[in-house]
């Protein structure tokens, strides 16, 4: 008895890694990935919905703007117009009276590379006084940036700045965690390099939609920042 059943129990184990059943269960595995990743796309272009702007003259004030980080440079040696174009709009929002103070996240994880620091060298050297801008040198991804920028910063509101698609998963997180936050697009970057940005995007929010299922927090926290 113990023999046919374990006869049995060997059979389905063989039938169950033959070559067709096994291409059949991943075909149904990557059709089940495909469908989870354009939900959760979807999903977070809802939750941003009527939340970011275009417009500095239409976005609400707010105290702090939080500045998501960027290279400075390309890997070609050229100046890396999502960082440009973030400088641009930081410079829009605060010469409009939209924010008074500038939290700059970004990474910061070796010596010869510092995202915070980077912008606020240019951004004083745009006339910002330094007492106006304060930097995260722990924000080493999106969720790092928002999760600290409360639990450091002590932001209950904050006005995010960055390209549409990274604003929209950024207020994606700051709903989960409870900030009352909008964001200003700072200029897009459209041809083959923008194109190829956007298709990691639909991966990042996937992950960022697997990091809070499984309640995943920032690298770093540390001691408490008044930004005043």
């Amino acid at each position: 008895m113990h023999k046919l059943k374990y006869t049995k129990t060997l059979s389905r184990l063989v039938g169950f890694f033959k070559p067709k059943r096994i291409f059949k269960n991943l075909k149904g595995l990557a059709l089940i990935t495909i469908v989870y990743v354009v939900i959760i796309n979807i999903w977070v272009a809802f939750q941003a919905k009527n939340s970011t702007y275009d417009d500095v003259n239409q976005i609400p004030k707010n105290k702090v703007g939080l500045v998501l980080g960027a290279s400075k440079f390309t890997s070609y040696g050229s100046i890396n117009l999502y960082y440009k174009y973030r400088l641009e709009a930081v410079l829009k929002l605060y010469n409009a009276g939209k924010i008074e103070f500038i939290l700059i996240s970004g990474d910061n994880s070796r010596k010869d590379y510092d995202e915070p620091t980077d912008f606020k060298k240019d951004l004083t050297k745009r006339g910002i006084p330094e007492d106006k801008i304060f930097l995260d040198y722990a924000g080493f991804r999106t969720l790092d940036s928002i999760v600290r920028a409360k639990e450091i910063f002590g932001l209950k509101s904050v006005t995010i700045i960055s390209q549409r698609f990274h604003n929209e998963r950024a207020l994606y997180l700051t709903k989960h965690f409870d900030i009352d936050a909008v964001a200003f697009n700072a200029k897009n970057i459209k041809g083959r390099y923008g194109l190829k940005t956007r298709l990691r995007e639909y991966l990042a929010r996937t992950k960022a939609s697997i990091d809070l299922l499984f309640n995943v927090q920032p690298k770093y926290l540390g001691e408490k920042i008044e930004i005043v």
